[in-house]
C-alpha cells in the first residue's frame, strides 16, 4: 500500500533536552510539501557533531531529531520536485545547494544561504516542522535529521546517487569522508611534496589524511592523545604519529622541532577545540603555511590569540563540508567510491541496529570507534 500523501508513523531517536540520552520513540512524519522530499533512511552514521547536539555544545532547538550523515531511498516527493523521484537512492545533504544564492553561484563558495548551521532554527523553509511527537512539533537538524526511519528534506538538500552504492559504506560520503577529504583537496589545496599535520584522528581526521595522501603530500603527521588510532592512521597515509601527552612542551613547538623550525605547509584542526585550533595555526609555516579549521566548535566558544600568528603571512581558513558544492560533488564522490578510487572500509569500525544508538555514542566518547553505522 502506498504511503505517498499520508502521515507515516515510525521510530526516531529524539534528544528532548541537552545532556539527556537519545530516546527511541514513535513519531509522525508528515508528507512532503512543495519542493520537499520524504526519504526512507537505510543507514546513518554517528558523527561527533551529533554528540555536540546531545551534549548541548551546539545551539539547537529541542526537542530535536539529530543525525546528518546517511543514505536512503526516496519514498515520495512534493509538488515541483524534479531532481529525484520515488525509488531513487539518495544522500541527504546537511549543507544544501540552492544554486541561486551568491555562495552557490560563486565558484569558490559552498555555504548556501539556505543552510541551518548558523541560525539553527530546526524547521523547514516555511517555518514549520514535518516531525511531531504526541501532537507537538519536533525540530529537525541541519536540514536533514537522519536518526529516524523517515525524514523530510527540501529538494536543495538531497542528491541522487548511483543505485548500486552500498548503504553501509556510502553513508560516510554524507558528511565525514567528504568533509575531511574536501578540506585537504579543495579547501587547503594540498600540493605534491608538501608537509601536513592533522590534529584529531577520528573519522573526519582520517579522511583528511586520505585527502592529503591523494594530493601527493610527502609528510603527513597525525596527532591524537589516543595512540590506539595510530596504526590505522599510518595505514591510511600518516608517515608518523605523535601524542601531545608524551611531551611537556606545547604540541606546536614539538611540530616546529620535527620540521627543523620551519613548521608544516598545511595543518588541519579536526577536533573542534579552541586550544588546538590555535596550536594548529602556530604549527604551520609562519610565512606561507595554511591552517584549516575543520572541527565544529562549540556555539558559545570564543578565542584570544596574538595577531603575529597571522601577520607574518599564515593563512587561516575554515572548511564547512570540505568546501564541496553538495549536490554537484557528492554524486561524483560516490562514483569514485564505486570505481574503487578510495576505500571507506577502514573507517567503519562498528555496525549496530538503530535502537542501539546510545551504545554507539558511548563507543564514540570512549574513543573506541572511528565510525559506527546504524542500520534501520
Amino acid at each position: 500500500m502506498s504511503t505517498a500523501g499520508k502521515v507515516i508513523r515510525c521510530k526516531a531517536a529524539i534528544v528532548f533536552e541537552a545532556k539527556k540520552p537519545f530516546s527511541i520513540v514513535e513519531i509522525e512524519v508528515a508528507p512532503p510539501k512543495a519542493h520537499e522530499v520524504r526519504i526512507k533512511i537505510l543507514a546513518t552514521g554517528i558523527c561527533r557533531t551529533d554528540d555536540h547536539v546531545q551534549a548541548g555544545a551546539l545551539k539547537v532547538n529541542y526537542p530535536v531529531v539529530a543525525g546528518h550523515e546517511a543514505v536512503g531511498v526516496v519514498e515520495s516527493v512534493g509538488e515541483g520536485v524534479t531532481s529525484v523521484k520515488p525509488g531513487d537512492k539518495v544522500i541527504p545533504l546537511c549543507l544544501p545547494q540552492c544554486g541561486t544564492c551568491r555562495p552557490c553561484r560563486n565558484p569558490e563558495g559552498n555555504m548556501c544561504e539556505k543552510n541551518d548551521f548558523l541560525a539553527a532554527k530546526g524547521v523547514m523553509y516555511d517555518g514549520t516542522s514535518r516531525f511531531s511527537y504526541k501532537g507537538k512539533p519536533v525540530h529537525n537538524f541541519v536540514n536533514t535529521s537522519t536518526f529516524t526511519e523517515y525524514t523530510v528534506v527540501h529538494e536543495d538538500s538531497v542528491a541522487k546517487i548511483d543505485p548500486a552504492a552500498p548503504p553501509e559504506k556510502v553513508f560516510l560520503i554524507g558528511c565525514g569522508f567528504s568533509t575531511g577529504h574536501g578540506a585537504a583537496t579543495k579547501t587547503a589545496k594540498v600540493t605534491p611534496g608538501s608537509s601536513c599535520a592533522v590534529f584529531g584522528l577520528g573519522g573526519v581526521g582520517l579522511s583528511v589524511l586520505m585527502g592529503c595522501k591523494v594530493a601527493g603530500a610527502s609528510r603527513i603527521i597525525g596527532i591524537d592523545i589516543n595512540k590506539d588510532k595510530f596504526p590505522l592512521a599510518k595505514q591510511l597515509g600518516a608517515t608518523e604519529c605523535v601524542s601531545p601527552l608524551d611531551f611537556k612542551k606545547p604540541i606546536n613547538e614539538v611540530l616546529l622541532e620535527m620540521t627543523d623550525g620551519e613548521g608544516v605547509d598545511y595543518s588541519f584542526e579536526v577536533i573542534g577545540r579552541i586550544d588546538t585550533m590555535i596550536a594548529a595555526l602556530a604549527s604551520c609555516n609562519l610565512n606561507y603555511g595554511v591552517s584549516v579549521v575543520v572541527g565544529a566548535p562549540p556555539s558559545a566558544a570564543e578565542m584570544t590569540l596574538s595577531p603575529t600568528l597571522i601577520f607574518t603571512g599564515r593563512t587561516w581558513k575554515g572548511s564547512v563540508f570540505g568546501g564541496l558544492k553538495s549536490k554537484d560533488d557528492i554524486p561524483k564522490l560516490v562514483l569514485d567510491l564505486m570505481a574503487k578510487k578510495f576505500n571507506l572500509d577502514p573507517l567503519i569500525t562498528h555496525v549496530l541496529p538503530f535502537d542501539k544508538i546510545n551504545e554507539g555514542f558511548d563507543l564514540l566518547r570512549k574513543g573506541e570507534s572511528i565510525r559506527t553505522v546504524l542500520k534501520m
